[in-house]
């Protein structure tokens, strides 16, 4: 997946995306990347996150939850 493409789309949509490496967690061999979505298409603040131990597991988790949200999500 095209990340970029993927954020890009995301805000066009009304919602802020955060994909961040920790490199304190790495070093520790803890979950290192954070993937956060919030934003307007979202009710009463309510965000999608997830630390993960990659950026694919943390696409695994979060698009479908986007997704559920109504959110277009490019292939």
């Amino acid at each position: 997946m095209d990340v970029v493409l993927l954020m890009e789309a995301l805000a066009e949509q009304g919602v802020t995306v955060l994909l961040k490496a920790d490199a304190e967690r790495m070093r520790d061999g803890a979950k290192p990347w954070t993937f956060v979505a919030s934003g307007a298409p979202f009710r009463d603040d309510l965000l999608v996150r997830t630390d993960a131990v990659s950026v694919e597991v943390c696409l695994e988790v979060c698009l479908p939850r986007l997704r559920e949200f109504g959110l277009v999500i490019p292939d």
